[in-house]
Parts: structure tokens; sequence; C-alpha cells
């Protein structure tokens, strides 16, 4: 059926591409005729069939385009030989070819065939850049690789005068060369040996092939044409054209973002900048010293004092931005302290207006050399970029912004030498905030605003003009979520720098919070992440909980009702309100606790549940009479987990299971009764039956079990735990017990030689933090409170060798005791109950 449907396509192919080329001869013989003869009274009907012809054309290039693409599987995964590939492209770089003359010719006299030409060249060599992005070895045979490499280098290095006008050819050329040049079947493979099964390596393959284009690449890029490729783009291209500056002038957010738009091919001087940097990482030893010496050329014919805008600042601000591009291989042959403290100190001083294309060329330059920035330098490079953020350009600005936010973002940044530059920087953020429109804008303000405020040590000194801040832009970036999102960071940066002063933030902070916590609003899906991480933020450094927010706790269970998708931050806000909110929270919200429990417990996987766990414990240690009559319906699933099958060999199965005991043994110890009640009811048995779990003795028994084989799974305060469930049981005296008495006992001896779990004074009073509110004394931190709770733990206050020492005195120093063992337990191991008596003595 495949070999089939093979032939079916292959046909269809065949019959297409015998179409393609027909067609075009057809195209191009009408257009010779039509280019030496412009008649005004040709019969237009003649010009109709033409068009229609040109466009079935058209349709038979993207089905040639798809048949390539989608009919073979990749031959950089595969090594194999594409052969249609070799075939056709060829042939579309000779349509090429015999198409470009037309596009001058026919500009005026034929509209209609002029859009044709642009539109066929265009999608020609778009066709050629797929091909050798899906089929790169097919691709790089040199026949192939080496006349579109040399016809692509022609037409940017040496173009004819009407391809200028052209620009999404000559793009479209230089996306070609970049893809190329930066193409990684094309560089020596450094993967290991896979062996085909004729012997020969696959890697050895892809060397043989790879060594092959690369002769293909040295023979057509020689030293010297590199060295003119280099110079073109950055003389030609990149130089700013009367365009450019009529867009700056119009739409100067648009024209900043350019270079970092999605599209940058859509634009002739990004994709200029996109081929140069590639071609400089690819030959830097050879261009270094080339890019140094037009940059000295262009810098020593161009004052720094200058005004105008003449063809050689244009040069300058080309040939800065060709350093700023390049940075990291450009520092080894050029000093940035030598280039700051001379030129761009003294360009930095010239402040008329022309002169605002250099000044954006610097502070880009100032950002990107951001490594190369030493001590003694950091704090005029600080300066300098301050001053351009008040700059009166509004790129120069957002140039600025960018770049502050690199040097803020960076390891070395020098908190010290901009403490004192704060308040000037803050009021440009705000300023500049106000005036952009894009979003991409705002988002490059509020990215910088938010990282200053993570640098700012006194923020409750500029706690007022941020609120303010915040709030306006609330309310202006109605409908653009992404900006509420950036405004959501923000936010909790400013929370975390206040620390436990951040209920003056409150006023603005919980409206925003209680709208991103809201599933029902049109955007909750996009901003919740966010608000969330916000949410437990807020709860982890609030002093107390205050009523509104312990009001949002309900919208928690809504949010775990719709998916799982946030579940570890939930965990984290339902320990911080129990921690916070302790019996109020409980009482308020008792019902959602019990919902969301039970629709996280057996519905998550194993992560998800060791962490929902952690909550449960919690909650029983917190309120060990309310909480498991409260959360039955979850207790009764722990069981089911406790007593299911599964892959004992799975160590996350194996924590959840004893996780899951160690609660039931803690239920067991603070709340006998409940725990009694919960395994004789008989609706936990049925859970058992419809888990399809067999129990054929009493559930409590059964638990007796898992508690005494798990004991390598819990942690030290768990072990405490179940012995001293463990302990309770043996007072029941039930022969069913007695029976296990042996591992019981063998369970004991384990726990009393690793010893207990307890936190000594030092570390229960460690963690206080030194936050402090207005009049009042330290405010302990979250951490804090977390290990207090541990500390309160009864579990830590009952003694486990007491309820042993009780157990063996009761059993083994009593006649009745003795002669009830010898009777029901005659082959029992007494070397346990020994080495207990050693150990409690």
């Amino acid at each position: 059926m495949k070999e089939f449907l093979w032939q079916i396509s292959s046909n269809f192919f065949d019959y297409s591409w015998g179409l393609w080329q027909s067609n075009v001869q057809t195209i191009l013989h009408r257009f010779s005729t039509l280019s030496q003869v412009y008649n005004a009274n040709v019969v237009e009907q003649h010009h109709d069939e033409l068009y229609l012809t040109c466009e079935r054309w058209l349709l038979f290039s993207k089905i040639i385009r798809q048949f390539v693409i989608s009919g073979f599987q990749s031959d950089s995964k595969f090594l194999q030989d594409v052969r249609p590939v070799k075939e056709i492209s060829p042939m579309l770089l000779n349509a090429i070819q015999s198409f470009l003359p037309y596009y001058s010719s026919f500009q005026n006299g034929y509209p209609k065939f002029w859009e044709f030409v642009k539109r066929a060249c265009t999608k020609l060599i778009k066709i050629l850049v797929a091909f050798q992005g899906r089929h790169p070895y097919s691709f790089g045979d040199k026949f192939v690789l080496s006349s579109v490499l040399d016809f692509c280098l022609k037409k940017i290095i040496d173009p004819e005068l009407y391809l200028l006008s052209y620009e999404q050819f000559l793009i479209q050329c230089m996306v070609m060369v970049k893809n190329i040049l930066e193409c990684k079947e094309y560089k020596p493979s450094l993967t290991g040996r896979v062996m085909d099964e004729n012997g020969l390596s696959l890697e050895q393959t892809k060397k043989n092939l790879s060594s092959i284009v690369g002769g293909v690449l040295t023979s057509r890029l020689p030293s010297e044409r590199i060295v003119l490729l280099c110079n073109v783009l950055i003389r030609r291209y990149f130089v700013l054209t009367a365009s450019d500056l009529d867009e700056w002038y119009h739409n100067p957010e648009s024209f900043h973002h350019e270079q970092d738009m999605v599209q940058w091919t859509e634009k002739l001087r990004p994709s200029a900048e996109a081929l140069y940097i590639v071609l400089f990482e690819n030959h830097s030893q050879l261009l270094g010293p080339v890019v140094v010496s037009l940059l000295q050329e262009a810098m020593n014919s161009c004052s720094t004092s200058a005004t105008e805008i003449t063809p050689g600042l244009l040069l300058k601000e080309a040939s800065y931005g060709a350093a700023a591009h390049v940075y990291y291989e450009l520092s080894n042959y050029l000093s940035f302290k030598d280039w700051f403290n001379g030129a761009l100190s003294l360009d930095l001083s010239n402040d008329h207006p022309n002169l605002h294309i250099i000044l954006r060329k610097i502070a880009l330059i100032l950002g990107q050399w951001v490594s190369e920035i030493k001590d003694d330098t950091k704090r005029p490079v600080y300066c300098a970029l301050i001053r351009l953020l008040q700059n009166k350009d509004l790129c120069v600005r957002l140039a600025a912004c960018r770049s502050l936010w690199l040097h803020i973002e960076d390891a070395n940044f020098s908190e010290r030498e901009f403490t004192d530059l704060l308040p000037v920087c803050w009021d440009s953020c705000f300023k500049l905030f106000e005036e952009v429109q894009e979003f991409d804008s705002k988002v490059q303000v509020l990215n910088l605003i938010s990282i200053l405020i993570g640098y700012a040590r006194e923020v409750i000194l500029f706690a007022n003009k941020l609120i303010h801040f915040f709030h306006k832009v609330w309310e202006e970036s109605s409908g653009e979520s992404l900006v509420q999102i950036q405004l959501l960071v923000a936010l909790r940066n400013f929370v975390n720098a206040l620390g436990y002063q951040s209920p003056v933030c409150y006023s603005i902070l919980l409206p925003i919070l209680e709208h991103g916590i809201d599933v029902n609003n049109p955007d909750g899906d996009i901003l919740l992440e966010d608000s969330m991480m916000l949410w437990e933020a807020t709860l982890s450094l609030a002093p107390s909980v205050v009523p509104q927010l312990l009001s949002y706790f309900s919208r928690l269970a809504e949010i775990m009702e719709r998916s799982f998708d946030h579940l570890l931050v939930a965990v984290n806000i339902i320990e911080d309100y129990i921690i916070l909110g302790r019996s109020e929270f409980l009482s308020m919200h008792a019902s959602n606790i019990a919902k969301i429990l039970d629709l996280v417990v057996g519905n998550v996987n194993d992560t998800g549940l060791l962490s929902i766990l952690l909550v449960i414990d919690i909650l029983i240690q917190c309120f060990p009479m309310e909480v498991p009559p409260l959360i039955s319906s979850t207790l009764q699933k722990l069981v089911v987990i406790c007593l299911s099958g599964g892959d004992d060999h799975d160590p996350s199965k194996s924590f959840v299971k004893a996780s899951s005991a160690a609660i039931l043994a803690r239920v067991l110890v603070m709340n006998t009764n409940s725990l009694a009640q919960l395994t004789s009811d008989p609706s936990t048995s049925l859970l058992l039956q419809t888990a399809g779990v067999p129990v054929q003795e009493n559930i409590l028994l059964c638990l007796v079990d898992l508690w005494v084989d798990q004991v390598d799974h819990v942690s030290s305060i768990q072990r405490k735990t179940v012995g001293l469930a463990l302990s309770i049981i043996l007072t029941l005296r039930l022969p069913q017990v007695l029976d296990k008495l042996d591992q019981i006992l063998s369970f004991f001896t384990s726990i009393l030689l690793a010893g207990n779990y307890d936190l000594t004074e030092e570390e229960s009073s460690s963690g206080m933090s030194a936050n402090t509110s207005p009049g009042e004394g330290p405010i302990p931190s979250m951490e804090f409170r977390k290990r207090q709770i541990k500390i309160s733990d009864p579990i830590n206050h009952l003694s486990l060798e007491n309820s042993i020492e009780s157990f063996y005195t009761g059993y083994f120093d009593a006649s009745v005791g003795i002669i009830f063992i010898r009777k029901f337990l005659p082959g029992l191991d007494f070397r346990p109950m020994i080495n207990i008596a050693l150990i409690l003595s």
C-alpha cells in the first residue's frame, strides 16, 4: 500500500514538474516579446491568459516545494540522497536569473506582470532556502551549493542598480548565505560513532559530506571575499537610509524594536546585521582587525563635535553598530576602557539633536559590552546610561533602558556604585513608561523597574512612588494581559523587597491579586500562574493574615477544580494560610480545605501527592481533633493507597505509601477514636473493594503490617510517630497483634538504636527574621513559624521509650504476661526483647 501511494505521489510530481517546466518557458517567451515591443493596443485578453498561466505556474511551484520538503525524510538525519534537490535547484536558480531582468523593464509598462516577477523571484529563492534547511547534504552538492552561493553573494556584494529597491529579494539572498554559514551539518561533527549495516560509521559519513561542503565553501569564500562581504555589509547595508530616519522620526518605538522582531527577515538592515554576526563568528580572527580598522577610519573622518547628518556621521553610526554586535570576539582587538574614555565620552558630551543616532548606538554598545566593563569604568558607564535615559529622543531612552537592565542583571553589577543613582533612575523610568505606547516598550521598562526593585536596599523610601506607578499601570493596561503579567512579576519583586513591611502596598496589591486569581475573568488563565506566585509571596511575607486576604482562600478551590497545573504553588499557599490563620482560617474555610484535599488525593501523580501529604500532616498536627473528621473522605483514600498493591521497587510509590501510612499513624496517636471509626466505617471497606484491594482481616491490623514494612521510607519523626502508633496497638492485647510481635519488637529496636527526632534549643530559636514593624518588636519569618510548628508537634513531646517500657514491663515482668506469651507464641524470638531491655536500661 505504501509503495502504491508513493507511486501515485511520484507520478503526480512528475506531471506537476513537467507542467512547471513547460509553463516557465511559455512565460519567459511571452515576457521577452512584451519587453521588446510595448503596444498599448495589444488585446488585454492575451494578457489575462498569460497572467492565468503565471498564477498556475506559481501553484505548481508550491506543489514542487511541498513534495520535496514533506515527501522525503530530512537527509541530515538519515543521510539519504534526495535527488530532486539536486535536479530541481539548478532549474529554480535559472528561472530566478531569467525573471530578474524583467523587474526593471516591467515596472512602468506592465505593473501586473511586474508584481508577478517580484512574487516569483521571492518565492523561488525561498524554496531554495527551504531545500537547504530540510536537506542540507543534498543541497551541499558542489553543483548546487556553489552556484546558489555564488549567485547570492554576487547580488549582495555587487547588485544591479534596480535590485537595490527590491529589498525582499536581497533579504532572502542574505538569509540563504547566513543559513549556509551557520549550518551545523556543514561543520565538523563531534558526535559518537554509530555503525550502519555496511560497517561505515554514520559519523564518518557525515564527516565525509561535511568535508566536501567545506571545500566548496572555501573555494567560494576565500579570505578576500569574506573581507569584501564584511565591508559591504557595514558600509552599504548598515548605514541608515532616509526612509530609516523618517521611520525613526514618525515611529521611534517600532524602529527601536525592529532588530528584536521575530520577523527580522522582513527588513534589509536587520537581515544584513544577522548575516554579519554569523560571518564574524565564523571568521573572527580574519575580520577582527578589519572591523577595528573600519571603526577607526569612521571615527577619524567624523569629528565628535559634528552637528550635521553627513555620510561620515552615518558611517560612524554603522561602524558603532558593527562593534556592538560582535562585542565578545572584538574585545580581543579593542580595549573598551580606552574607547569609552576617548571617543565615546566625547560623543556623549555632544547633545545636538542630530547626534541622537550616535547616542543610541553608544547606549547599545554600553549594554552589549557589559562583560568588558571593569570596576574602574562601571561608575562612569552607569552615569552615562542614566543621562541617556533622560535624553529627549525616545529611541535613545529605550536603548539606554535595555542596556541598564543588562548591567543590573550582570553578575558583576556594582550595587555600591549605583545606589545614589536610584532616585533619578526611578523617575526616568516612570516618565518613560508614560510616553511609550507599544507593548514591547512597556515590557522593557517594567523589566527594568522590576529588577531595580530587587537591588534597592531601602525600597520603602520609594514605596509611595512605586505604589502610585503600579496603580496607574494596572488601570491603563486593562485588556493588555501580557503587560499585566510583567506588572505581576514586578509586584512580586516589590513584595519581596518590602519584606514584612509589605502591607504598605496592600491598597494596590490586594485588588490586583483578587483579579488575577479569579478564574472567571476573561484573562484569568493568562494571569493565573503569575498571580498565584504573587499570592504565595504575599502570604509568606505577611506579618499576619488580614480579613481580605483570608477571604481569598475560597478561590483556591475553584482553581484546583479546573486543573492541577499550579499544585506545588497551591500547596505552599495552603501551608502559609494554616500557619498564619490557624483556628480562624480553619473555621472559615473548613469545607474548602476538605474539598481541595479530596480533589487532589487520588487524582495527581506521585510528586503531587507527596506535596499535598505534607499539608495533610501539618493540618492534623495543628488541629488533631477537628481535622480528621473533616477530611475523612481524604483519609479513606490514604487507606486505599496504603493497602493497594503496586510496584514496591518504585521509590516514588514507596515514599507515597510510607508517608500516607505515617499520616494515619499520626491520626491514631493524636485522635485514636477518629482512626478507629475510619477503619471500621463500612464506606472504607466499600472503597477498598471498589479499588480492588482484598482485605482479609481488620483494616487497622492491615495497617500494622504496613507500618512495620515501611520503616526505611520515612523520616525520623515519622518513624517515631509509627512507633507510638504501634505501642498503642499493642495495648489492645489482640492475638492478631501478638502474632506480629516479632516484627514490631524489631521495629522498636531499630528506632531506639537510631535515636529520636528532636530539635535542639538552638535550632528552635533560629530563623527569627530581622524585619521589624514600626513601633513593634521583630516579626518572625515564615520559616521561623514553620520551625516553631514542628517544635510544638505533640509527637515531639511524647516519649517513645516510656511507651515501649510500659509495654515491656506489662508483658514481660508480669507472670500472667509470660504465661500468655508461652501459650499463644511458643516460637517467639526473644532476642529483640533482650535488645530492647538493654537499650532501655
